[in-house]
Order: structure tokens, then C-alpha cells, then sequence
């Protein structure tokens, strides 16, 4: 079988897992607080430029989500979303489960609309009665978005902006941040990220970490005890180091570039041979997520022998599907699935 249904069905880039091979005897302090983490927390901030953010290490991106936002928000406030924002969609409703609505806006090539945003937000205000609704909190986004659609620099200021003018943070999602900072058409630096947004996460598990996202406080957006709350969550590792040496790794040698470049390659080649054997694509995705149109009775034969993810019904007779490069993406694997089409 061939693989293509996700970013992270193989396990660790052999240099990280090397790394956790080679520190795995050395007795440290727990729960984050070991040199490892602390190494890689400042890498992290100097490659943002930001030497006052604040760098936790969590274990997976739905925890992440939840919890970055069950922290940030007050009781009584809701997270506004694209439609199809991962939250909103793919997360089974973790944030809804710490009892924070997730609140809907349109969105525009899988990212929010920024004059729906602008619109959501004035109608709430412009509401005597608005104190009887659930607030406006924090506006969610993530780059990549969940169709591998990228923010262009215009569109993340305009956002940023709005969400100062409301005093309301800003939260990127970077679960595939890592490969969309390696797309040649991505716009956006790690220091703008930093600059532009109040929180972030740098995703690992989906860039060659076994498991691991560093989430980045910018200015001094950390809510106070976040580390407390960490563990309220039954998040908090005791074996913090497991992702300090990860983080370390990726952010050592440029391995990061490599491992979000191999995805990217794979897929701009798995890309041009859909286009070329006359395959429609559903949107024009630059990043390591290809999602293409097929015939019902064309992805069932090709289930026999590759494994992608089912994306939506785009009629009665066809299926948009998605097809994943990664980290570890080989070239003969994508030739070996264009022969099959």
C-alpha cells in the first residue's frame, strides 16, 4: 500500500530520534524544566525575534488548541473561527467541552474572511443587548488552514489589526506551520508571526517529531500559572525532556528546513502529474495538501492500493479527496502513485 493519507503516518526523522537515543541515560528535572527545553525554548525565540516570548512544550495539537484557548479566555467568552476551521470541524469539539463556544464566520479559501470577521464583530458590539451573548474572545486561525491554503502578509496585518482594535489575541494554529514556512509561496516569517500574533504554535508531530508542539507567548500574553493550568488538563509531561530533545533537534542544523521542504517538494511533484494526467483539483493548495476530484468508482479502485483521506462529497457521483505528502515523502512513492492513475 501507499501511504498519502496524512503528514504524520511514519514516526521520527532518524537525527531526532538519534537525539532521544543519545540523551535517553541522562538523569534531569521534569515537567519542562530540564536543559533541553530550555535550549530549544531559545532557539525558538531567536529564530522569532522575540527574546520575550514565552515557550511552552505540549504534547499534540488538539491539546494545544484547548487549552491555549480554555487559558486565554474568560468564563463567559467564545473563540470566533473560519467555518471551516479545524476547530470547528476536526477537533470533536474539545473546545465546546471546556464549555467556550466555538463562534462561526465565512470563510474564503479555507481561510476567515476578513470582511465577515470585521462584520461579526461590529454587529456583536453594535448590539444594545450583547451582554446577554457570548463574547467575542479570541480570534482563531491557522497557516497552513485546513486546505492548505497560506495567509498572505496583507491579510494576517488586517486580521492582527482587527483583533487590537477589539483588544482581543490573536491565535495561530501552526500544526503544519513548519511546511508552510518551507512553500516558496509563503509571505510570512517567523518574526512576522511573532510580531503579528499573540500566540502561536510551532507544530512537531506533523514535521518529523514523534509527538510535540512548542506554543510561543508573544508580548505578555501568557495568562498567569499557564504551567497550572497545563496540568489541570492532565497535559502536563513529567518527562518533559521527551519534548525538549525533539524541539532541540529540529531547531538544530536547520533540520526543520529539511524536514518542511521534503513535503513540500513531494507535493508540488504529486501535483503537477494530477494536472498533467488531467485530474481537477479542487483548489490551487501550495502546501504538502493536494485535494483532488474523483470519480466515485475511480477512488474506490484506487483504495485497493493507496491510502488517502476522504475530504467531502462534492456530488453524487463524485468524492473530493485529500492526498498528504510529509517529512518522509519518498519521490518513488509519488511516481509509483501516478502510475496508477
Amino acid at each position: 500500500m501507499l501511504y498519502f493519507e496524512n503528514d504524520y503516518s511514519e514516526g521520527a526523522h532518524p537525527k531526532i530520534l538519534q537525539r532521544l537515543i543519545d540523551t535517553n541515560m541522562e538523569q534531569l528535572p521534569g515537567y519542562g524544566t530540564d536543559l533541553y527545553c530550555s535550549r530549544a525554548a531559545e532557539k525558538i525565540r531567536n529564530l522569532c525575534r522575540c527574546p520575550e516570548a514565552e515557550v511552552y512544550f505540549l504534547s499534540g495539537g488538539t491539546q494545544t488548541n484547548q487549552i491555549v484557548i480554555n487559558t486565554m479566555l474568560r468564563q463567559y467568552e467564545g473563540v470566533i473561527a473560519a467555518s471551516t476551521g479545524h476547530i470547528n470541524v476536526h477537533e470533536a469539539g474539545a473546545v465546546e467541552f471546556t464549555g467556550h463556544k466555538v463562534l462561526e464566520v465565512s470563510r474564503h479559501d479555507g481561510k476567515i474572511d476578513i470582511p465577515s470577521l470585521k462584520s461579526f464583530l461590529n454587529t456583536f458590539y453594535g448590539d444594545p443587548s450583547h451582554e446577554h451573548m457570548v463574547f467575542p474572545g479570541m480570534v482563531y486561525i491557522s497557516h497552513p488552514t485546513e486546505y492548505g491554503t497560506l495567509y498572505t502578509m496583507d491579510e494576517l496585518t488586517e486580521i492582527s489589526r482587527i483583533c487590537g482594535e477589539n483588544r482581543i489575541p490573536l491565535f495561530m494554529d501552526g500544526a503544519r506551520l513548519i511546511t508552510g514556512l518551507a512553500c516558496p509561496e509563503n509571505e510570512l516569517s517567523l518574526p512576522d508571526i511573532a510580531r503579528l500574533c499573540d500566540v502561536f504554535y510551532i507544530g512537531g508531530t506533523k514535521a518529523g517529531a514523534l509527538c510535540g508542539e512548542a506554543v510561543v507567548f508573544t508580548g505578555n500574553s501568557c495568562p498567569p500559572h499557564f504551567m497550572t493550568m497545563v496540568k489541570q488538563h492532565g497535559a502536563l509531561l513529567a518527562k518533559g525532556r521527551l519534548l525538549g530533545v525533539q524541539f532541540d533537534a529540529l531547531f538544530t542544523d536547520d533540520l526543520y528546513k529539511e524536514t518542511g521542504s521534503n513535503a513540500i517538494e513531494t507535493a508540488s511533484l504529486l501535483k503537477k502529474g494530477f494536472l498533467e494526467k488531467g485530474y481537477v483539483l479542487f483548489n490551487d493548495s501550495p502546501t504538502n495538501q493536494i485535494f483532488v476530484v474523483l470519480e466515485d468508482k475511480k477512488a474506490e479502485e484506487l483504495k485497493e492500493q493507496v491510502v488517502f483521506s476522504f475530504w467531502e462529497k462534492q456530488d453524487s457521483t463524485h468524492t473530493i479527496v485529500r492526498f498528504a505528502t510529509s517529512w518522509a515523502t519518498k519521490k518513488d512513492d509519488i511516481e509509483k502513485l501516478l502510475s496508477l492513475l
